[in-house]
């Protein structure tokens, strides 16, 4: 992630040395950097606001929709809880395939999803996503998308001193950043493997990551937005995951 870190400052210095402004071009840079050393508590916070925004700007599943009675019966073995922090599950209605999890326990599972998995292939899901927060890759993902968002520039005209308190429209944008940035092809490996991990300790069925990633493989034309767009592509995935079952491990 560091990688995509220094490319995003390349970028934001290219962007302000066409505008003959190389004050904002150090601005820019700076705050990059600082996006590289966000605490915890800074993830968090930042996740806090871009979950409430993406929430406000997405059609949410009240507790009596079918799609949240349901979600609430799959996850009931679930962690209730991520590195800390309260796990808030909620739905969103809409036809996308895609689930995601943030460092503050914001954990969101698109309808489209649901209508394409069955309960064991969304917990191998939600596992994974759970797998992300819980190895660090969550974070490094923030920090990512506050390097390339309006969030840097809120941060330099703040004096650099806190994170800035956040329009709901740039929390929103930094939420964005957030979902659409790709994970590496070893912490898509690792989350999947952490998935399997968890769902062997809570004593609940594996097979689902399997026909979970068999599924997005097919709907992709073999690769792996979100959770197609991931690396190594679907079809690898499911034949790992069927690989460990096989083993017994």
């Amino acid at each position: 992630m560091l990688t995509g870190l220094v490319a995003a400052m390349a970028l934001a210095g290219c962007k302000t040395m066409d505008a003959g402004n190389l004050g904002g071009l150090m601005d820019s840079g700076s705050t990059a950097m600082k996006a590289m050393t966000l605490t915890d508590g800074d993830v968090v916070a930042l996740s806090d606001e871009s979950c409430a925004a993406l929430d406000k700007q997405n059609k949410l599943a009240p507790a009596n929709n079918k799609y949240s009675q349901r979600l609430a019966k799959v996850v009931a073995k679930m962690p209730q809880d991520v590195e800390g922090k309260k796990a808030d599950y909620k739905v969103y209605l809409t036809s996308d395939v895609n689930a995601w999890a943030m460092a503050n326990g914001c954990i969101r599972v698109y309808s489209g999803l649901m209508d394409l998995m069955n309960d064991d292939e969304l917990r191998g899901v939600i596992g994974h996503e759970i797998g992300h927060v819980a190895l660090g890759h969550s974070k490094r993902r923030m920090q990512t998308a506050y390097a390339t968002s309006a969030a840097r520039q809120i941060a330099a005209s703040s004096g650099n001193a806190t994170l800035a308190s956040l329009s709901t429209s740039q929390a929103g944008e930094l939420g964005e950043k957030f979902i659409h940035a790709q994970f590496s092809q070893a912490n898509e490996s690792a989350a999947d493997n952490y998935s399997f991990d968890l769902l062997t300790k809570q004593k609940m069925e594996r097979k689902g990551l399997v026909t979970a990633f068999e599924k997005l493989a097919k709907l992709s034309g073999g690769g792996g937005g979100s959770l197609m767009a991931s690396h190594p592509p679907s079809e690898a995935r499911a034949k790992a995951m069927q690989a460990r079952l096989d083993s017994g491990k």
